[in-house]
C-alpha cells in the first residue's frame, strides 16, 4: 500500500515548465581587464547609459563615443534600442571597447543576420591581448636595469 501511494505522488508531481521574459538581451563584452555587462531593450526611451551615467559624459571624447556606438550605428540602429551597460576595470580606452563588444554580442542575439557584417567590421572578435607581467630583476616586463661598466 505504501509502495502505491509513492507511485502516485511521483505520478502527479510535475515539474512547471519555466519560461522566463525578462524583457531584455544581456551579453557580456571584454577587452584587456574590462568587463562591460549589456542590457539592450527594445522598449523604453532610446539610449545608452554606462554605470548610471548618460553615455556621452561617462566616455568624453568624442574618439570614445564613436567606438561605444560603432555596432548601433553600423547597423542603423541607433535610435531603436535602449542599452544598459555596467563596466568595470582597465581604463577608458579598454572600457569603450568592451562595450562595443557586448553591444555587438547583444545586436547578434536580436537578429541572427547582423552576425555577418559585424564580423566583418571585427566587432565580435575579443581581442585577447592583455599586459605582460613584470618579472623579477626588471623595471617593467622586459626593461633591464640600465647597465654601468664603471
Amino acid at each position: 500500500m505504501a509502495e502505491e501511494k509513492k507511485t502516485i505522488k511521483k505520478e502527479e508531481v510535475k515539474e512547471p515548465e519555466v519560461v522566463e521574459v525578462k524583457g531584455y538581451i544581456e551579453t557580456i563584452g571584454r577587452r584587456k581587464t574590462s568587463v562591460a555587462r549589456v542590457r539592450m531593450y527594445t522598449k523604453g526611451d532610446k539610449g545608452i547609459t554606462v554605470n548610471d551615467k548618460s553615455f556621452d559624459k561617462y566616455f568624453t571624447t568624442k574618439i570614445l563615443q564613436e567606438i561605444c556606438i560603432s555596432p548601433l550605428k553600423r547597423m542603423n540602429c541607433d535610435d531603436k534600442f535602449m542599452v544598459s551597460v555596467k563596466v568595470h576595470g582597465g581604463g577608458v580606452n579598454s572600457q569603450a571597447e568592451a562595450v562595443r563588444h557586448g553591444i555587438s554580442r547583444a545586436l547578434v542575439e536580436f537578429n541572427e543576420e547582423f552576425r555577418k557584417r559585424l564580423r566583418r567590421a571585427g566587432f565580435l572578435t575579443r581581442d585577447p591581448r592583455q599586459r605582460e607581467r613584470k618579472k623579477f630583476g626588471l623595471k617593467r616586463a622586459r626593461r633591464a636595469p640600465q647597465w654601468k661598466k664603471r
